[in-house]
């Protein structure tokens, strides 16, 4: 089955009405909300991996419009969107996928990008790169099996 990005997006205006929204904010009540929706992708069997981002002031962006590239440091400035975070899921079709999206908790001044995940299957095989990729992630699945204390 071909997997979905669902890409957390919002606008400045939402990051600063959240903040203020903070104080009088239920935390639990969000994280509850959340969690709820997580655990239906977890029992419908489609959830692959989700995270979440730290803010903006602990991340950096690199712009390569120069020779060397530069590094700014955040917050950024003149931003229209910030990615917060993501979940992978793997479904039949685009529609399945869409049809988890417009489920999400999401208020106002949030967006969730739908877009798949490409495979290697897209590619030719014959390519070296290709299949010293294809052996990059099966040596990845295992590193992250060991890590996690599953015998391979």
């Amino acid at each position: 089955m071909p997997k979905y990005m669902l890409i957390l997006r919002t606008v400045d205006e939402a990051v600063a009405q959240q903040a203020m929204a903070d104080a009088g904010m239920d935390l639990d009540k969000m994280v509850d909300t959340m969690s709820r929706y997580n655990e239906q992708l977890f029992e419908a069997g489609v959830l692959v991996g989700m995270e979440g981002l730290d803010d903006t002031e602990s991340g950096s962006v690199i712009d390569y419009s120069s020779t060397p590239p530069v590094v700014t440091d955040g917050p950024y400035g003149e931003t229209k969107e910030l990615f917060w975070g993501f979940w992978i899921i793997d479904v039949p079709s685009k529609e399945a996928a869409l049809e988890w999206a417009v489920k999400a908790p999401l208020g106002p001044g949030t967006n969730l990008e739908v877009r798949r995940v490409g495979s290697l299957d897209d590619v030719a095989q014959d390519n070296e790169w290709i299949r010293k990729d294809a052996q990059w992630r099966r040596e990845l699945a295992r590193r992250a099996a060991v890590k996690a204390g599953v015998e391979v």
